[in-house]
């Protein structure tokens, strides 16, 4: 098997399987965090906080990049589909003006900033890398069936995009209108996924320090909060027509 051929194969296997990425990353921060020295935290509580504050805004400026992408998107253009590659139409405009893949670089920044929460640089560069290396995978895959579907169009319009680092000198404005209600139709369980990371990552902290198996009272209400959203929306994407809209995916 060509080599080219080979890359697009893993590409779409690791493009059904990618929900199990932040499973791995779950894991692998139970041993990371163990011999992780919090010495420093615990002796500078301003630090802690000014970290902790970081990691958050990291992960929630990452879901603010898949909001705009998804919030913009082309009723045409892929959803949350796991199986194949799938697209109707070519997003180009507003922040696919940008970059060729918006949710991708979205996805980074929510993961990065709970692996920054461990306080552990190492895992940080190790996840960057194992990130890079899966995604550039899914990447090539995507690229491969999209040129084949819109040929020359979309040949045209990635020689002038950057894959994954913005470049705002191509920038489009896009004529679709920001939707809120796509964002609460599509995005929920990233975000629930996003808060439950930072609840986990905090109560392995906390066995590992207290030697004791319990949820602090302030962990068991974000968490809770986090759940009751997400049924919340669930059930209004599902039995109700309330996040409905016509002209988006």
């Amino acid at each position: 098997m060509a080599l080219i051929h080979s890359l697009e194969k893993n590409g779409n296997f690791l493009f059904k399987y990618r929900g199990q990425f932040p499973i791995v990353l779950f894991l692998s921060a139970i041993p990371v965090i163990y011999f992780t020295d919090y010495e420093l935290f615990d002796k500078n509580p301003t630090l802690k906080i000014i970290l902790t504050s970081f990691a958050i805004f990291i992960s929630f400026f990452g879901q603010y990049i898949r909001a705009v992408a998804i919030g913009t998107s082309n009723k045409e253009t892929s959803g949350r589909n796991t199986q194949e590659q799938v697209a109707e139409a070519l997003n180009t405009k507003g922040i696919y003006s940008t970059l060729r893949h918006p949710l991708y670089l979205g996805n980074y920044f929510m993961w990065i900033g709970i692996i920054i929460y461990t306080c552990n640089i190492w895992f940080v560069i190790i996840a960057t890398l194992l990130f890079w290396l899966y995604y550039e995978r899914i990447m090539f895959a995507e690229e491969r069936f999209l040129e084949r579907k819109f040929g020359q169009d979309y040949v045209d319009w990635s020689l002038k995009i950057p894959a994954f680092i913005p470049s705002f000198k191509n920038y489009e404005k896009t004529p679709i209108k920001f939707s809120m209600k796509t964002i609460f139709r599509r995005e929920y369980s990233g975000v629930t996924a996003t808060i439950i990371s930072f609840v986990f990552i905090d109560f392995v902290k906390s066995v590992f320090e207290t030697h004791e198996i319990k949820f602090e009272l302030y962990q068991g209400i974000i968490f809770s909060i986090a759940i009751l959203i997400t049924l919340i929306l669930r059930t209004l994407k599902h039995k109700t027509k309330l996040l409905f809209e016509a002209d988006r995916s």
